[in-house]
């Protein structure tokens, strides 16, 4: 065993293929396009790879105490390699649009939209197909190759790390015990936040009627999705707008551990749920600046796939979510200040004690 046969670099470094060199006129940023795109592939495939690991801790009928804290390190594994993937843009807009098009044609149509480890990666975080924005009218995977599609399919029919963590979630004690209802006991700090910051806006002595009626009307309707986590059957209206899709449970036991997790018995939870937003949240940043990539490079012109370009990528970037819920759970969130107390039981319960 040495180095390179490991790495197995013969066969690695021989699958840069320039189309420009077969058609006599060598593109020289073509060799970049090349490896970024393959090092994206490479990456993806890491991903997966993580999510294998995260999903077999999840897919069970109880997740491991034990386990969890590997979860959690593999989901900020996946942050740090979508970093990469952004920061990898940076190199690629070294080329200029004028060398991007000494081969953009030989590409056609070949796109980043064929790629079916990206698809695989957004439907396994729990993106679905009806959430999706359309594509030139056509299904996302209807450019897909035939055995890609079928993947894809056979995806779907999984379960999701978002349907995983919906199911864990639902299982959270501390959420209800020995007469401790959360979502009651937090209704009335909720009020008296909200109250305040009504009051607040009505006395702001530099908004108008017009400001202060929307500011008004969007407590209020914080105040009607908190309900909607209370009531079963105003839930059900909720999800049926589109305002959460998460369980009623699930979405108690999430506050609940944004809440207090200070505690012990609730912080490796919450880590786990902040690292699927900062998966969230640097996947949208990496639709974005692609985005805006493919705006610098080709302004208004059609995708190489035959994409709408510019437009559809830069939407994705806000519609493309798995983890919504978790950001909406902020609206909330109160001072540490003005939490309630935990019964001493439930308290208790949740902290750690060591006795010789």
């Amino acid at each position: 065993m040495d180095y390179a046969n490991y790495l197995k670099l013969s066969g690695l470094l021989s699958l840069q293929e320039m189309e420009s060199t077969k058609k006599g006129k060598v593109a020289h940023d073509e060799m970049l396009f090349i490896i970024i795109h393959q090092t994206y592939e490479l990456w993806f495939k890491q991903i997966h790879h993580e999510l294998d690991l995260i999903q077999s801790i999840f897919g069970g009928a109880s997740v491991d105490d034990a386990q969890l804290g590997r979860a959690v390190h593999a989901a900020e594994r996946i942050v740090k390699i979508e970093q990469l993937l952004v920061g990898q843009i940076d190199i690629l807009e070294t080329m200029t649009p004028m060398d991007f098009l000494e081969f953009r044609d030989l590409l056609i149509p070949a796109s980043g939209f064929q790629s079916e480890q990206f698809r695989l990666l957004e439907i396994r975080l729990g993106l679905t197909r009806e959430a999706r924005l359309p594509f030139n009218e056509q299904s996302y995977d209807a450019n897909l190759l035939p055995d890609a599609r079928k993947n894809v399919v056979a995806a779907e029919a999984k379960p999701s790390l978002r349907t995983q963590v919906n199911a864990w979630l639902e299982r959270t004690p501390f959420v209800t015990r020995d007469g401790f209802h959360f979502g009651e006991t937090f209704r009335k700090a909720l009020d008296d936040m909200l109250s305040r910051d009504m009051a607040q806006i009505e006395k702001h002595p530099h908004l108008s009627q017009t400001e202060k009626d929307v500011q008004l009307a969007s407590l209020r309707q914080s105040r009607a999705m908190f309900d909607g986590l209370l009531d079963d059957a105003r839930y059900a209206e909720l999800r049926a707008q589109g305002a959460w899709t998460f369980s009623r449970h699930a979405l108690q036991a999430a506050l609940f551990l944004f809440l207090y997790r200070d505690e012990p018995a609730a912080h490796a939870g919450f880590s786990m749920l902040k690292a699927l937003m900062d998966i969230d949240e640097t996947l949208a940043v990496w639709r974005l600046r692609h985005a805006l990539m493919v705006s610098r490079m080709l302004g208004r012109k059609v995708g190489t796939g035959g994409s709408s370009g510019f437009e559809y990528l830069r939407a994705t970037a806000d519609k493309h979510r798995a983890y919504n819920d978790l950001f909406s759970i902020a609206t909330f969130l109160i001072p540490r200040s003005a939490l309630p107390p935990l019964p001493d039981n439930v308290r208790k319960a949740m902290r750690y004690r060591y006795e010789d």
